[in-house]
């Protein structure tokens, strides 16, 4: 899932995926961090989620991936769009 919120000519995006979903320790990807696995690991939430932010440049695309544990890549449903390999956000 991700939530968008407007901040002065930016969007923080929060990417949430649910506790242990997958298992193991899971990050947020992407042109936004230069794909660096280390920059953005969702951190447990007291709701039972865990999540990540960024804040990207308002009216810009991002392409992105979550990585997990034992290097397993995927996409985020909620996503604006895929091109069979990255998920898309808009901003």
């Amino acid at each position: 899932m991700l939530e968008r919120k407007k901040i002065k000519g930016r969007t923080q995006i929060t990417f949430i995926l649910p506790d242990g979903t997958p298992d193991g320790p899971v990050s947020v990807v992407g042109d936004f961090n230069h794909w660096n696995p280390a920059a953005h690991p969702l951190t447990p939430r007291g709701d039972g989620t865990r999540a990540a932010s960024v804040s990207l440049p308002a009216h810009s695309t991002h392409h992105f991936r979550y990585l997990a544990a034992g290097d397993y890549w995927f996409n985020d449903e909620a996503a604006d769009g895929h091109d069979g390999t990255n998920s898309h956000l808009h901003t």
